[in-house]
């Protein structure tokens, strides 16, 4: 079992290295959405292709973060059913989850769009937008995404097998780190009583 939480640890740093670099992409588009509007209003010029950028960019964010949201097991989960049993209930009751329906699902996504993803590359398919992008970069985030998403998959099943094992502590706790907001509040407070000093 301790390869496996071995394996477990390298896709969790994984994800979250996307994870954190995708968030950055958050701010791209909210600068190239604000930077296309103002050349908008200001001179009258739009871009389909600054349209089209943001929108995959929002594709990325929201492919790219869904092994990292489910590895701060931030995904949508029904606890007012499931909050009523014991935590080893809860955890089979993932477990079962992840191998019927996980699995199954990104495994049938990423072979129906795979194809896709090569024929739009070898054919160079362009939006019909006038001023469109090419069409490939944004279809392989499909399979990319859900890819990773599986193998955080692989990696909350590890983590439960070994729970039920009594070998690690509970997955299912999100892992309490400072939001942004807490961050730079207590950057504030340092600089202030720096001042005062």
């Amino acid at each position: 079992m301790s390869a496996f939480l071995q394996l477990s640890r390298l896709i969790d740093r994984l994800n979250e290295q996307v994870g954190r670099w995708t968030s950055w992409l958050v701010l791209a588009a909210v600068v190239i959405s604000a930077v296309n509007a103002s050349v908008r209003k200001a001179f009258s010029i739009g871009s389909n292709a600054f349209l089209e950028v943001q929108w995959y960019l929002f594709a990325a964010v929201f492919l790219l973060g869904a092994g990292y949201t489910m590895l701060r097991q931030e995904h949508v989960k029904i606890d007012v059913i499931l909050g009523r049993f014991s935590k080893r209930t809860q955890i089979k009751v993932e477990i079962f989850g992840i191998v019927a329906f996980l699995f199954p699902f990104c495994y049938e996504v990423i072979s129906l769009v795979f194809p896709l993803v090569i024929k739009a590359y070898q054919t160079g398919e362009m939006s019909s937008n006038a001023g469109g992008l090419i069409r490939w970069p944004v279809y392989a985030l499909v399979p990319i995404g859900f890819t990773l998403l599986w193998l955080q998959g692989v990696s909350e099943l590890v983590k439960r097998v070994a729970f039920l094992q009594g070998l690690i502590e509970d997955p299912t706790q999100k892992k309490q780190e400072k939001s942004a907001e807490e961050e730079l509040a207590e950057a504030i407070r340092a600089q202030a009583e720096g001042a005062q000093k």
